[in-house]
C-alpha cells in the first residue's frame, strides 16, 4: 500500500499530480491554516505531511494526537519556526523543508523592496492610481540613490549572499554583513562586522535571518537607534525577527527613513500604523511567489518523502 499524505493547501497542479502518483493522495481545498485540532487529526490519520507556513505544529499538537501514525512533516517552504522541532522529535517525525527553492525569488525580492523604499515607488504609485497627480515637477517624490550605497545584509546564509550578489554586480554597493557564526561567503566582497557596526553604517539593511525563538525581536528598538537617520529597513525573513512596535515608533519619530516590508509580527494582520505611512512598502509575504519556485519547492518535498518511504535519509532533513 503507498503510504496516506495529506497536502495541507492547495500546491501547483503539477506537484499534485506527482503527488498522486507516489501517494494516497489527499489535498485540503482551504487555502488558509490548517486549525490545531486539524493538525492533530491529521497527525492520527495519515503517513506524511506536507504542511506549509501558519500550519502551526505546537507541542499541544503533538500531545493531541497522542501516539501519531504520522512519521514525516515535509514542510513546503525553508523556514521551519512553525514546527516545534523538538516535539517532533519527541513523537518520532522527521521534518524536512525546500530551502535551495526560494533562495534565488526571495533575494530578488529583497532588492525590488530595496529599490521601491529607495525610490519611493508604493508611494508614487499609490498617487497616480489615485487620480490625484498633475504631472511632472523637479522636487515631487524625491528618492535616495542605490547605486555606491553600503548594504548591510543580517544573516549571510544562501538568501543573504543572494542579496550580495546582486547588490554588489547590480548596483556596486559596498557589503557589510552579521552572521552568527563566522563567514566568507562565495563570490561579491562582503565583510563581516558586528551587528550594531552594520545598522550603524549601512544605508539599506536587509534582514535574512531564520525565525525562531533565538532571532525575535533581533531588531528591536535598541537596534533600530543605531540605525542611521537616512537609513531604510527591509525585512524578507520572518516577521518576528522585527519589532513591530518599535519599527512603527522609529518611523514615527523619523529616527529612519523608511522600511519595506514582505513578512509581519502577526501576520497576516498588519497594524493600521504600517499601513496608513506612505514611507512604508507592503507586500503580502511574496518572497518565493515565482510559478517555478513554488514548483519546484513541492518538488523538493515530494523528493524529501520520496527518499524517507524509500529508506533513504532526505536531502533536507532538518529533524
Amino acid at each position: 500500500m503507498r503510504p496516506r499524505l495529506l497536502i495541507t493547501r492547495p500546491l501547483p497542479a503539477a506537484v499534485h499530480d506527482r503527488a498522486g502518483v507516489l501517494f494516497d493522495l489527499t489535498i485540503r481545498d482551504s487555502t488558509g491554516p490548517t486549525r490545531p485540532a486539524e493538525l492533530a487529526d491529521a497527525l492520527t490519520e495519515y503517513d506524511a505531511i506536507l504542511p506549509s507556513l501558519g500550519d502551526v505544529f505546537s507541542r499541544d499538537v503533538f500531545s493531541a494526537a497522542g501516539a501519531p501514525r504520522c512519521r514525516i512533516l515535509a514542510n513546503f517552504g525553508a523556514g521551519v519556526n512553525h514546527i516545534d522541532l523538538a516535539a517532533a522529535a519527541d513523537a518520532e517525525i522527521a521534518v524536512t523543508n525546500t530551502p535551495g527553492a526560494v533562495t534565488a525569488p526571495t533575494a530578488d525580492l529583497a532588492m525590488m523592496l530595496l529599490l521601491m523604499s529607495a525610490r519611493r515607488a508604493g508611494e508614487g504609485e499609490r498617487l497616480v492610481r489615485s487620480g490625484q497627480w498633475r504631472g511632472w515637477h523637479p522636487v515631487e517624490l524625491l528618492g535616495d540613490e542605490v547605486g555606491a550605497r553600503t548594504l548591510g545584509i543580517v544573516g549571510m546564509g544562501r538568501i543573504g549572499q543572494e542579496v550580495a550578489r546582486r547588490a554588489t554586480a547590480g548596483f556596486g554597493m559596498e557589503v557589510l554583513f552579521h552572521n552568527r557564526s563566522p563567514k566568507r561567503p562565495p563570490g561579491p566582497e562582503a565583510t563581516q562586522v558586528p551587528l550594531d557596526e552594520v545598522l550603524g553604517r549601512s544605508d539599506f539593511i536587509v534582514v535574512t535571518l531564520p525565525g525562531g525563538v533565538g532571532t525575535r525581536h533581533l531588531i528591536d528598538a535598541e537596534a533600530l537607534s543605531l540605525m542611521r537617520p537616512h537609513a531604510h529597513l527591509i525585512n524578507v525573513s520572518r516577521g518576528e525577527v522585527v519589532d513591530e512596535a518599535a519599527l512603527i515608533e522609529a518611523l514615527r519619530e523619523k529616527r529612519i527613513a523608511g522600511a519595506a516590508l514582505d513578512v509581519y509580527e502577526f501576520e497576516p494582520e498588519v497594524p493600521a500604523a504600517l499601513r496608513e505611512r506612505d514611507d512604508v512598502v507592503l507586500l503580502p509575504h511574496l518572497g518565493s511567489a515565482t510559478r517555478s519556485a513554488r514548483e519546484a519547492m513541492g518538488m523538493t518535498a515530494l523528493d524529501n518523502l520520496k527518499a524517507f518511504f524509500g529508506g533513504g535519509e532526505p536531502a533536507n532533513r532538518v529533524a
